[in-house]
This record gives C-alpha cells, structure tokens and sequence, in this order.
C-alpha cells in the first residue's frame, strides 16, 4: 500500500465536516479549483494533485482542533472536497 492511500484511509474527521465536503465535491472543477485552492499550477494527475492537498488539509485540522482564530471551515471544506475528488480518480486509476 502506498504512502497516499495509506494516508486517505487513516484520515478521521468530523461527519458534519465530511458530509459538507462530499456535498462540495458535486460541484467540484479541477482546472477551476485546484488553481486556486494551491494557488500554483495544477499537478498533472491525481497523485500530484493529492500530494500538495494532504499537507494542506493536515494543517487545517491541525488548526481545527486548536481552535486557532485563523482557521476557515469554508476553506477546510474546499481542500476535503478536493481531496476526496481527486482521491476518488486516484483510487480509480490505481486500481
């Protein structure tokens, strides 16, 4: 099992967070998206794409579960919805 699937399966987060996320991803668009979630050049496929949205994820729950006063849950809910779209084309690819 690689390092990105083992990530995804060991990620736990609020029902509440994960519903409003997947919600998100029906109106999910890579080229849209992605550009300015990373602020950079959209990565080529789904690993790359998943590579730069991990950490970034990890640091918004990082600052969840402090209660920092810069955490943004709207934010936090575009990079899930991301990493669950990309995830999805991921999983499907490697499969």
């Amino acid at each position: 099992m690689c390092k990105i699937t083992n990530d995804l399966n060991n990620l736990r987060r609020p029902e509440l967070l994960v519903q409003a996320a997947a919600h998100g991803t029906q109106r999910y668009r890579r080229r849209r998206d992605l550009r300015r979630m990373l602020r950079a050049a959209i990565p080529v496929d789904a690993r790359a794409a998943l590579e730069k949205l991990l950490p970034l994820e990890a640091a918004l729950e990082g600052r969840r579960r402090t209660r920092d006063k810069n955490y943004s849950v709207a934010r936090h809910v575009d990079i899930l919805s991301a990493l669950l779209a990309e995830a999805r084309v991921f999983r499907r690819v490697s499969a």
